[in-house]
C-alpha cells in the first residue's frame, strides 16, 4: 500500500457515498460469500472502492461524473494488467436494486473462485 494513499483513503472511508454506505453494509464482515472485503483500499497508485485481495476482484461503484471517463478506462486498464478483475456498477443501480448487484457480485465470486 503507498503510504502516501492512506490518508486519501481513509477521508475517502469517512466521506462515503450513500451508495458506498449501502454496499459496505452489505460486503462488511465477510457477510457475503465468506469473503473479506476492504473499502477504499490503495492499489499501486490508485484507491479502488471495495476489493477483495484473496479473489483479486475489485467493486468500482460510478456516479455520473464517471459516463465515458477516459481516465477511468486507463485506471481499469492498470488495476487489470496487475491481475485484478475489476467490475463497476452505476450508484442509482446500488441505491434502487441492491439485491441485483449483489446477485451479480456473488456471480463475480463465484467465477473468481473456479480461475
Amino acid at each position: 500500500m503507498e503510504r502516501k494513499l492512506t490518508p486519501i483513503a481513509r477521508r475517502l472511508r469517512r466521506n462515503a457515498t450513500d451508495a458506498e454506505t449501502m454496499l459496505w453494509r452489505r460486503l462488511r464482515s465477510r457477510q457475503l460469500e465468506d469473503i473479506k472485503f476492504r473499502r477504499q483500499f490503495p492499489i499501486g497508485r490508485y484507491i479502488v472502492d471495495f476489493v477483495s485481495i484473496e479473489l483479486k476482484l475489485v467493486i468500482e461503484l460510478d456516479g455520473g461524473q464517471h459516463a465515458e471517463s477516459l481516465a477511468d478506462t486507463e485506471r481499469t486498464r492498470w488495476i487489470e494488467a496487475n491481475g485484478y478483475t475489476v467490475i463497476r456498477f452505476w450508484n442509482n443501480d446500488v441505491i434502487a436494486n441492491l439485491e441485483g448487484v449483489l446477485d451479480s457480485i456473488r456471480q463475480e465470486i463465484l467465477n473468481a473462485r473456479t480461475r
